[in-house]
């Protein structure tokens, strides 16, 4: 897996996973407004961009990936912040190991399965090929809020992802359920879901605040499915606090 670390080893750690069909790279406008201090770790996932040549396995599989990357370039426990599908990975790692991960932010993690995914998984075979045409992956784009400076990063990694990673990642999106240890992770978690998502989403955050006691909730206004990428300024800010409450 294709990973790009910051910051000197001892400085707080912080893992961003993205959201399916993106990058590392769309954290960049989040991490342009964070203040210096942090270690920021910052993979592309099997079978995006950089990591395209990797097969995206399972959720369960890439948590354990994951595992391994935090031990190798973290000196200490970290914080996730996980976009969407970087959202349920986050959950998965702070469940199964707090032994590794001591706070974690979820932002728009669908935590309510789909009702008939094979339905929604057949579609999405068909039309896979679309990704890699330029003209659909810019409506996409569109779609997603990506900003015009991150436009190429995108286009390359909508051509590079392939059918079985559509699907397999989709899949594992719209099947996710919390796991039973997120109901006792001892650590500090944020959970984020845009005003303007789709219920389903907002239903799910509300699902994991009140599965996690003491978990904070907070539905952002002037957002849909894109925070870090619609406010990334905001975003930025409200991270730096969250981090800096630490007791």
């Amino acid at each position: 897996m294709y990973v790009r670390s910051s910051g000197e080893r001892g400085e707080r750690p912080v893992l961003l996973l993205h959201g399916g069909g993106v990058a590392g790279w769309m954290w960049e406008p989040t991490t342009e407004h964070l203040p210096a201090g942090l270690r920021l770790i910052v993979p592309d996932l099997p079978g995006h961009d950089r990591s395209s040549e990797e097969r995206y396995v399972s959720h369960d599989h890439v948590a354990t990936e994951l595992a391994a990357v935090i031990e190798r370039e973290a000196e200490r426990p970290v914080a996730v912040v996980g976009f969407s599908l970087g959202a349920q990975l986050a959950v998965l790692l702070a469940a199964n190991r707090p032994d590794l991960v001591d706070r974690v932010a979820v932002v728009s993690a669908q935590a309510t399965p789909t009702k008939a995914p094979g339905l929604t998984l057949g579609l999405l075979g068909a039309t896979a090929p679309l990704a890699k045409l330029q003209w659909f992956a810019k409506l996409q784009a569109k779609a997603l809020f990506i900003p015009a400076p991150l436009m190429d990063d995108y286009l390359r990694t909508s051509a590079r992802i392939s059918r079985e990673t559509l699907v397999t990642t989709v899949g594992e999106n719209i099947r996710f359920t919390e796991p039973p240890a997120w109901a006792s992770f001892p650590g500090s978690a944020l959970i984020l879901a845009g005003e303007g998502e789709r219920g389903f989403m907002k239903k799910s955050a509300r699902l994991l605040n009140e599965s996690l006691p003491g978990s904070e909730l907070e539905i952002v206004g002037g957002c849909g499915h894109g925070i870090p990428l619609q406010r990334p300024d905001w975003f930025a800010q409200r991270l730096w606090n969250w981090l800096a409450s630490e007791s």
